[in-house]
């Protein structure tokens, strides 16, 4: 039978995608070409045996806090209240939760002769750690987290004609947007007095993969951090994979059809109404023959700086300096605001620094399941790189946990190359979808006053390519699904 909706790559924006049309009495095929769903959601037993391995997100602040996931209702965690809570629970029958568990401490940033600084899930608790840089964690973290998730889900879905945000709402973004759109380092030298609370600061934005001296960098940061607080730095219990196969399920539960194994190269060979691609413009533009100015505006597309990534067996937890590091699930490695926003600059300017930013997860802090003391981590290097930077990013754990070496009992190394190889949309290594500075964030592939429709009829770009970019959340593809819907009703 012919399918109402053809949805091309099976990462979180794809799978979102396909459920949410499912869900909405649409015939869905999903076509993926690895031999596994999931894109960045995948999981693989990558050192040794039992131990499993996150290729891609392991962290799911975003997805928890996204509105795309809440509107599924296949994630739930008690703590979260919020827009569309009350919906999701009622749909947990069709098929089985996935369950998200916390590790004691969010994030930690160990520096270096100092105490490290921690981020609970306790904004008060957090601010107090934090000494006289407290008041400053309160005024903006801490705002932007007592604003709720009306706040999140305005910065996560730009706006269409089934959203309008509240007065309160708008004002909590205006406050937001006159700090974020601020370079981070500029941030940090006027708010935050203290080492700990620029530290802090800098390595939160530095998931932006940006030079921290750049626009909107800060808003990166104060976004990610307030996520801590109001839905929490969850992991998956079991592996990432286990929410692919949660999302494929329940597709299937749905009527819809997956399949894996089958690379789609042109979509003359799709027969549907309505396609969704979870991939990036380089990949459309080998797949179909666009109008001159769209694919002009692909063209131009920018693709950011790539990850190296490591992962590792050890035969006990990471022997940090600070024991209190070890209740942390995620750990950001760079010291200073201004030792990490050279090595962030460095990476911005097409070379390799040698102290590099690192973002170290920790799964175990949370997740006894994952076969024993499993450890990843990765550093930002110029896009398409080949330079193996083990010894540089071992170096930075040593620096705050001597002895880190003699734990290890195996290690996986990925360059650019190989993150690509194993999924596509990570272009030169690129896990954020595209550069993310402030020129790409506002003209992201526009043909329409709806990012994610494309110059084809019938024809959605879902990738995080599309607002509001790269991330676990889902949001692109659930933006693209609903346009479908919108078009099509």
């Amino acid at each position: 039978m012919r399918p109402d909706a053809v949805v091309v790559g099976s990462g979180p924006n794809g799978l979102v995608a396909a459920v949410t049309l499912a869900s909405a009495g649409r015939r869905v095929l999903l076509l993926e070409a690895a031999d596994a769903f999931g894109g960045g959601l995948r999981s693989a037993e990558l050192t040794l045996p039992g131990r499993v391995h996150d290729l891609g997100a392991t962290v799911m602040a975003m997805a928890l806090a996204s509105p795309a996931f809440r509107s599924l209702g296949i994630l739930h965690d008690a703590r979260v209240q919020g827009p569309g809570t009350a919906g999701a629970r009622s749909r947990a029958s069709l098929g089985s939760s996935v369950e998200v568990v916390h590790p004691a401490v969010a994030a930690a940033h160990p520096l270096d002769g100092r105490p490290a600084v921690l981020v609970y899930r306790d904004a008060e608790r957090t601010a107090a750690g934090l000494g006289r840089d407290g008041a400053a964690w309160r005024a903006t973290v801490g705002a932007a987290a007592r604003a709720g998730l009306a706040l999140t889900d305005l910065l996560l879905r730009p706006l269409g004609p089934w959203e309008v945000p509240s007065v309160a709402t708008l004002a909590a973004a205006a406050r937001f947007g006159a700090l974020g759109a601020l370079p981070a380092t500029t941030v940090g030298r006027r708010v935050f007095r203290t080492v700990e609370g620029r530290a802090v600061l800098a390595g939160m934005a530095a998931h932006s993969v940006l030079d921290l001296r750049s626009p909107i960098t800060a808003g990166y940061g104060l976004l990610l951090a307030a996520t801590a607080h109001l839905v929490g730095w969850p992991l998956v219990r079991g592996g990432s994979q286990v929410l692919a196969d949660a999302l494929v399920a329940r597709l299937r539960e749905l009527g819809g059809v997956a399949v894996a194994g089958h690379r789609v190269r042109s979509l003359s060979e799709l027969d549907a109404p309505v396609i969704v691609l979870d991939v990036t413009p380089r990949q459309l533009l080998s797949m179909a023959d666009l109008p001159p100015r769209y694919r002009r505006a692909l063209e131009r597309y920018r693709y950011g700086p790539g990850v190296f990534k490591l992962d590792w067996a050890l035969d006990g937890p990471v022997p940090w300096r600070d024991p209190a590091v070890e209740a942390a699930g995620t750990v950001h490695l760079g010291g200073t605001m201004e030792e990490i926003a050279l090595s962030e600059a460095e990476v911005a300017a097409g070379r390799h620094s040698p102290r590099p930013y690192v973002l170290l997860v920790q799964p175990y802090a949370a997740d006894p399941t994952r076969g024993g003391h499993t450890l990843w981590a990765y550093c930002h290097v110029p896009n398409g790189s080949t330079t193996d930077m083990t010894a540089a990013v071992e170096a930075q754990i040593e620096r705050h946990a001597p002895g880190f070496r003699d734990r290890i009992l195996a290690r996986h190394a990925m360059t650019t190359a190989d993150l690509e190889a194993v999924n596509p949309n990570l272009v030169g290594g690129d896990i954020g979808g595209g550069w993310a500075g402030l020129g790409q964030f506002v003209r992201r592939p526009v043909w329409s006053p709806a990012p994610w429709r494309t110059p084809l009829p019938g024809v959605y770009l879902c990738s995080s390519a599309t607002p509001p970019g790269g991330g676990a959340h889902g949001v692109g593809g659930w933006q693209a699904a609903r346009l479908a819907l919108h078009d099509t009703r």
